[in-house]
């Protein structure tokens, strides 16, 4: 039986990113992956091939509703070619799985596939498809399972109409009528995908706003946004039955009053949030420890009920981010190394890639006032922002949250034109701890959309706003 210093359980961005990290500090690693392709849930359902469709989807909006406004005339109509965007983002995907297969090569990484159980805590069963049993030996396991689609007990998914996020990337068809359970980040995102080629959305939520953990202001202005595209919203609705029958998918709820609604559609996606995947790990045979939730119990340095196994990404607590699995990847990477690596999971950026972007970073203005912490607040709008106007994309803002006191920036929310890469700019400046007046006084390029956050800081200063 072969040993290694490291043996990490799952290859999506946490696991292969630890691997890695492991690697370049000098230790023996085996990458332990179920399927075929590398990358887990991220690479190859998730989070690349949904922004591959998003972008497709939003160049055919474009092209629908914008290019006449920019001067630009078509001789007929654009036409959806379904099959060729789903073939272009298979094509993505592959890319990017090879992309990993050439980094584990690189870093002379040891892959094996097949499902990785433990049998004690220093030895790790991995069974093929055939059902080859190749055991190993781990002086250290970082556990990087990763989750899958939750649903609700009384919903049978068929994987035809009642769909999860996965079915929903190999669609065959734009549905008539999509009807959406749950209105978090990747109902949305998948929703505003066939939103975009001509579906009628509904969205259909228990909580009383959109991405209802996020800052309320966002989900709000989210909504309006969504809504001149055509989705339809049912807030405050609780789901208590779902029923295909041929092609036609019912969906019954009741709202806040307790009274029924019916809604029939095409094509039901069920996204209801993600939960951990440990099923089949024979945690309980290495003494780790789960949660009622299926989470892997970790302290704060990610270590589980026995000092030598580590856990991360969606399979711990916190937030369920590709970007949060790496960070604790690399940092249990180096933890093993003997070093002192820091996370401050409160600066992990939250993003929804619909159009507008949706992002943020730190307390919201709820916790806050929960919290009883005097905070002033600071926002500017992209309708007043030049480069917004000029590109037509001036739905939105940027908020800015600071300490009443010290003036320290305590959380930055923001929705608008590339919101997925301006909430970089917080996230630094909230990692050096800067204030309000920190980024009021640091210039801007213009015409650029980064000016609306100094505008947002500025305005959280004392109101000093120059453009509005």
């Amino acid at each position: 039986m072969e040993s290694f210093d490291v043996v990490v359980i799952g290859s999506g961005p946490g696991g292969y990113v630890a691997a890695i990290r492991c690697a370049q500090l000098g230790m023996k690693v085996a990458l332990v992956e179920r399927y075929n392709s590398l990358g887990g849930t991220c690479l190859n359902v998730g989070c690349i091939p949904s922004k591959a469709l998003l972008d497709s989807s939003e160049h055919f909006h474009q092209a629908t509703h914008q290019f006449a406004e920019h001067g630009i005339e078509l001789s007929s109509a654009p036409k959806v070619n379904l099959k060729k965007m789903i073939e272009r983002k298979a094509g993505v995907v592959a890319d990017t799985v090879k992309g990993i297969q050439y980094l584990m090569k690189k870093n002379k990484i040891t892959v094996i596939h097949g499902h990785g159980s433990f049998v004690d805590a220093h030895t790790i069963s991995v069974k093929d498809e055939k059902g080859i049993d190749n055991s190993i030996g781990a002086k250290n396991v970082i556990i990087a399972t990763g989750s899958k689609p939750a649903s609700l007990p009384f919903i049978n998914i068929d994987k035809e109409r009642i769909i999860t996020s996965t079915e929903a990337l190999e669609m065959k068809e734009v549905p008539k009528h999509l009807i959406i359970i749950g209105g978090g980040v990747i109902g949305l995102e998948l929703g505003s995908v066939y939103g975009r080629l001509g579906s009628k959305v509904s969205v259909v939520e228990f909580m009383d706003g959109i991405i209802p953990t996020m800052d309320k202001s966002l989900g709000k202005e989210l909504q309006k946004s969504l809504s001149k595209v055509g989705f339809e919203f049912y807030l405050s609705h609780k789901v208590k039955g779902v029923e295909a029958k041929g092609k036609k998918v019912t969906v019954k709820a009741d709202n806040a009053k307790g009274e029924e609604i019916s809604l029939e559609g095409d094509y039901c996606l069920v996204s209801v949030g993600r939960k951990p995947y440990t099923e089949g790990l024979n945690a309980d045979k290495a003494g780790v420890q789960l949660d009622e939730r299926g989470r892997v119990i970790t302290n704060d340095h990610l270590q589980t009920s026995q000092p030598h196994i580590y856990a991360i990404g969606d399979v711990v607590k916190g937030a369920m981010l590709a970007h949060k699995a790496e960070e604790e990847g690399v940092f249990v990477a180096e933890l093993l190394a003997g070093q002192k690596p820091h996370i401050n999971h409160l600066l992990i950026p939250g993003v929804v890639y619909t159009w507008p972007e949706v992002a943020a970073v730190g307390y919201t203005e709820e916790q806050l006032k929960e919290s009883g912490v005097a905070y002033k607040a600071g926002s500017f709008p992209f309708k007043a922002s030049g480069r917004a106007r000029a590109s037509m994309d001036t739905d939105g803002f940027i908020k800015v949250l600071a300490d009443a006191n010290t003036d320290e920036i305590l959380g930055v929310h923001m929705v608008g034109p590339r919101c997925a890469d301006l909430i970089a700019e917080a996230v630094l400046a909230m990692e050096f701890k800067a204030s309000a007046e920190d980024i009021a006084r640091i210039c801007h390029a213009h015409p650029t959309f980064t000016e609306s956050f100094k505008e947002a800081a500025l305005d959280a200063t004392g109101k000093r706003a120059l453009h509005m």
